[in-house]
This record gives C-alpha cells, sequence and structure tokens, in this order.
C-alpha cells in the first residue's frame, strides 16, 4: 500500500526542514506543497516505521507529521468534537468559573478526558454542581468566553464546499452547540441539554447522556445517510469519549490531544491549526496544489 507524509506546521515550513524529514523516509517521492505551512510526498509502505524516522529527522521542530493511506484520501462526512476542538475551551468549565467553583469542575473535566472517570458519571457530577446558576448567564458565557479554535470556520467551509456533511456532536450542551455550529459553518449538531426550572439549572441533564458510543452512533448513522461509510469520515476529538468515533472513521484525528487518544489516532495534531486536516486530505490552500 502507498501512503502519504503529510507535514503542517503552526506557520510557514520551509523546504530545508520539510526535506531533512523527507531524506529519513526509504522511498519518498518529490515534494508538494500544499500551503506555505504544509507539503506532502508519497511513499511505499509500511508507514510505522517511515513515520517514526521522520518525527525523529524533525526532532522538536514545532510541525505535525502524518501518514495517511494515499486512496480514499477525499472523506465524505466530517464529524467533530465541540469542546477544546472546535472552540478553545471546555463550556461546562466555563460556567463553573461564572459560578465560583471553577477549579473543582475542571478538575473533574481533565480526569474524565483522560478517561480515568466513567464519562456519564463525571458530567452529572459536574452538572449537579451547578445547579440554580441562572440560564440567562449561559449567554453571557458563550459571548465572553467561546471562541473558534485557528482555522475551524475555514475547515468547515472548505468541507460545506467540497459536498460533505459537517456535523458537531457534543458531550457539552446544545445551548453551545447550536451558536457554534452557526459560527463555525456546521450543518448538523447534536449535544446534551441541561434542565432548567424557573430559569435556573435545576442541576440535571436530559436523558440519554451522549457519550462516547453516542458519538460512534451518530459517525455510522451519518455516514450512512449520505450512503457512505464510516471509512468515509473524517473525526477530530480531544478526550477519551471522542475515541470510538476516532477509530472508527477513515481518518480520526487527534487534536492536542490527550495521550491515550493521540497514541490511537490515524494523525495528530499538535502545531498546526485546523486546516491541517484539509491538508491530510490532499485539500490544498488556495493558489496551491
Amino acid at each position: 500500500m502507498d501512503f502519504v507524509l503529510v507535514l503542517t506546521a503552526a506557520g510557514p515550513l520551509g523546504d530545508e526542514l520539510a526535506r531533512l524529514a523527507l531524506a529519513a523516509v526509504p522511498g519518498a517521492g518529490p515534494l508538494r506543497r500544499l500551503g506555505p505551512e504544509a507539503v506532502e510526498a508519497s511513499f511505499p509502505g509500511p508507514a510505522a516505521p517511515a513515520l517514526e524516522a521522520a518525527r525523529a529527522a524533525l526532532g522538536h521542530a514545532p510541525v505535525d507529521a502524518n501518514a495517511v493511506p494515499a486512496a480514499g484520501r477525499r472523506k465524505r462526512l466530517l464529524i467533530s468534537d465541540m469542546d477544546s476542538t472546535i472552540i478553545t475551551v471546555e463550556c461546562i468549565d466555563e460556567i463553573a468559573d461564572f459560578a465560583g467553583i471553577g477549579p473543582h469542575v475542571s478538575a473533574i473535566t481533565e480526569r474524565a478526558m483522560r478517561g480515568e472517570l466513567d464519562f456519564e458519571a463525571a458530567l452529572r457530577e459536574r452538572v449537579a454542581l451547578l445547579a440554580g446558576f441562572p440560564e440567562a448567564e449561559l449567554a453571557r458565557v458563550h459571548e465572553e468566553r467561546v471562541r473558534l479554535s485557528p482555522g475551524a470556520a475555514a475547515l468547515v467551509s472548505a468541507m460545506n464546499g467540497a459536498g460533505a456533511l459537517t456535523a458537531l456532536v457534543s458531550g457539552g450542551f446544545d445551548f453551545f452547540t447550536a451558536r457554534v455550529a452557526a459560527m463555525a459553518g456546521f450543518a448538523r449538531h447534536r449535544a446534551n441539554r441541561l434542565l432548567t426550572d424557573g430559569g435556573r439549572l435545576t442541576g440535571g441533564v436530559a436523558e440519554p447522556i451522549l457519550g462516547r458510543e453516542a458519538k460512534l452512533e451518530a459517525l455510522i448513522a451519518l455516514s450512512a445517510e449520505i450512503g457512505a461509510g464510516p471509512e468515509d469520515a473524517v473525526a477530530i476529538g480531544d478526550g477519551a469519549n471522542d475515541l470510538a468515533m476516532i477509530e472508527a472513521a477513515g481518518l480520526g484525528v487527534a487534536w492536542r490531544a490527550k495521550p491515550a487518544v493521540a497514541a490511537m489516532a490515524n494523525a495528530r495534531l499538535d502545531h498546526a491549526d485546523l486546516t491541517a486536516v484539509l491538508r491530510l486530505q490532499g485539500i490544498a490552500a488556495p493558489g496551491f496544489g
């Protein structure tokens, strides 16, 4: 099987550094520039030792090196986590910060995202701590704290433009996914619903909770809806509750991810912005390719 080595960086990626990585990969073809920050080159398998050699050659340079199969690179479904992926924050932690219990809740969030806690139980525990929070304040949390990750809107726009279905699937809350989906351009969104009474959070969340298995089910259902399979999808996430959909997708991308997630994903992005997901599919920046 033939593969493609894709190098992406947060800023301009010079030819000299790129060629240094390519020189470590036996049989690597000519460099093809995908943008100021990205290059690729084909090589014969196996992929794992070639990728290890390329990463070793790059050393500590802030460059992401990933290897993807040459066949079937373009995906027809983009499905992504929201918190700490499409946006830069965890919404539940931001609500908790407004409520004055930020450190306690964020500590639980971190353990849940590392896979140390059951996601559903941890979500119920954190939401219970928010009982009494004014529902109207959620809008202020969104306005003051929620920002798109670099490259998010460009990624979604390009996938929409290529005819792919784009979906935001979050273990967070639909109050935020509705707004973030609109900000970034996602066609669909799914998330959990906070329960309210008298204008305040009750401390409960609607059942069933959307977690790890529900994200996988969404991937399968959305793929089938467009007459495709999971292999035709790219899934992006950072935490343990994203792992099932990342493993099932044809291209599973770990974005600034916890170690357990990065180890299981097809590709990991620690430096480049989210447009690198386009480069992994061989989609060049305007004016390149």
